[in-house]
């Protein structure tokens, strides 16, 4: 609420102010715990962990847009070692959602593709978890959206910097 004899805008200006980094660094730590709440919640409903939900979405993505995804390239996006996303392709194999193939123009290379298999049910219960924030990004004005989806290219870019040192 404006000050008496202010204005909205001088209001706001001054709030805006005394946000700094820490507040947006915690406003993202209380988001991604959030979205990992998210994710557990719909586990059952999929029989899988976290990071499975998380891979078997990377991988259908990459397969809708082409040829598939590279083992190295869903690691480095969830941020496991070799060894540990071995074992999630396994899993995620063995349970017949992904294949593994031969990369098409690299002999010594893999490609991750989606089956399809099973993802009615899958996708179902990720919409159904995503619809309230699909409807809050659908309530942004246009200045709004490209505020935030700049902030978000910009993080996603710093957090690729830190991950290469």
């Amino acid at each position: 609420m404006a000050p008496l004899g202010g204005s909205v805008r001088a209001s706001t200006l001054e709030a805006a102010k005394r946000i700094d980094a820490s507040d947006v660094l915690d406003a993202l730590s209380e988001y991604r715990a959030a979205e990992t709440a998210m994710l557990r919640r719909t586990r059952p409903i999929m029989d899988r962990g976290a990071n499975d939900v998380l891979a078997l979405r990377y991988v259908r993505e990459a397969t809708l847009r082409g040829p598939g995804m590279r083992p190295t390239e869903l690691a480095a996006l969830l941020g496991l070692s070799s060894a540990s996303i071995t074992a999630l392709i396994d899993r995620l194999v063995a349970g017949g959602v992904v294949v593994r193939e031969p990369h098409p123009s690299d002999r010594r290379a893999s490609i991750l593709r989606s089956t399809g298999l099973s993802e009615a049910a899958e996708v179902q219960a990720l919409d159904d978890a995503r619809r309230p924030i699909a409807d809050l990004i659908e309530s942004l004005d246009h200045d709004e959206l490209e505020t935030v989806l700049g902030f978000l290219v910009r993080m996603r870019r710093a957090m690729d910097e830190v991950a290469r040192d």
